[in-house]
């Protein structure tokens, strides 16, 4: 996995989100959009935006913003709004080395992710396509990240296997590199170069040998930490600074 493939510099002049879809609202939707679920499926609180405020590139790379400001729709009131982002139908991949440069921010109540779900829905509808989380972190514990296998033949039989790992220096407040590896064998999850996890693949049990697209997300609330939002931490922002895909 020596050869890079792909890359997204978002530090560089030329950096832009033509590859990137910017995800709006706060329902899951179908695959005919429509809306499924409220809150993304999770409960999650913001609504998300493609507004400048929200989602920009500076000097440090691509920047997610969660702010406290009130949204209406369609007689739903939201008191936060954030970005969501994702290269569906864009960038996929099957097996690599993914490696995200990125800066967390910390606070209760923020729930920063960076993960991968199926270009094509090959074994049906989630969770049996399956979902790879390469890195959530929950704001309030800044030391603490996971990574995470979600599949199974349907909800009432969904598997959930997460692997977490606490940082032996520093918190996720400054940058890191999280990498994802992964082959027809195994996925491993990779902090600064250091695996803390790995997962052996089980074929015909597990879907992860199809392409899998990107998403990047900063949610606020929601049910993976369930906590009361703290409202010191806004502004608060996620940063992406890089983006690399190296194959054999």
């Amino acid at each position: 996995m020596n050869k890079l493939v792909w890359e997204q510099d978002f530090t560089s002049e030329a950096a832009d989100l033509k590859l990137w879809n910017i995800r709006l609202g706060n329902d899951l939707l179908d695959n005919d959009g429509n809306p499924v679920f409220p809150g993304w499926g999770n409960g999650e609180q913001q609504f998300y935006t493609g507004h400048r405020g929200n989602l920009s590139i500076g000097e440090e790379g691509l920047q997610l913003c969660a702010r406290r400001e009130v949204t209406e729709q369609e007689g739903r009131s939201f008191e936060y709004t954030s970005a969501r982002l994702d290269t569906k139908n864009h960038f996929a991949y099957c097996y690599g080395r993914l490696v995200v440069r990125a800066k967390l921010p910390v606070g209760q109540g923020l729930w920063p992710a960076i993960w991968l779900l199926p270009q094509d829905q090959a074994y049906g509808p989630w969770p049996a396509s399956g979902e790879i989380d390469i890195l959530e972190a929950k704001g309030r514990l800044p030391r603490h990240i996971a990574g995470t296998l979600h599949y199974g033949p349907d909800l009432e039989h969904k598997v959930v296997e997460e692997f977490t790992h606490e940082l032996e220096r520093g918190m996720i407040d400054e940058f890191r590199e999280y990498a994802l590896e992964w082959d027809e064998g195994s996925i491993r999850w990779l902090v600064d170069g250091h695996c803390f996890a790995e997962r052996r693949l089980e074929p015909g049990v597990m879907p992860f040998d199809q392409p899998f697209y990107l998403l990047l997300n900063l949610a606020v609330g929601g049910w993976y930490d369930h906590v009361e939002v703290d409202l010191a931490v806004f502004p608060a922002v996620m940063t992406v600074s890089s983006i690399r895909l190296y194959q054999n």
